[in-house]
């Protein structure tokens, strides 16, 4: 998977960016990739950090910036979480729950159905 766009620090091995930690070798394809979700599991990170051929020394530098950057998300909404440390957010969304959009068009014809127009 290509580097995002959005690159807030580049080590030699390892790069943080706005999907995470990611390999600045493109040849692996994002195998060795850590969401921004799961920056916080330890066992992920400890299996990233035992693979052969990863300089330690700049994993730990990009975790350690990438924490910082990506606080711990709370349990119930990673994704309101992860727009407020992209400071996209400020405050948080009174409910995430999109209301259930309904379709009345069951037995019908669709070319028989009235159409949306704007009016000016």
């Amino acid at each position: 998977m290509a580097l995002h766009r959005d690159i807030f620090w580049i080590g030699r091995q390892w790069a943080v960016t706005g999907a995470g930690i990611q390999a600045v070798d493109q040849r692996l394809r994002g195998v060795l990739d850590i969401e921004v979700a799961r920056l916080w599991d330890d066992d992920l990170v400890g299996s990233r950090r035992a693979k052969p051929g990863v300089n330690a020394a700049d994993f730990d530098k990009a975790l350690a910036v990438a924490r910082e950057r990506f606080p711990q998300a709370s349990a119930l909404d990673p994704m309101v979480a992860h727009l407020e440390a992209l400071g996209v957010v400020d405050t948080p969304a009174v409910s995430s729950v999109v209301p259930e959009m309904k379709l009345y068009a069951e037995g019908r014809l669709a070319r028989f159905l009235p159409q949306w127009r704007i009016r000016r």
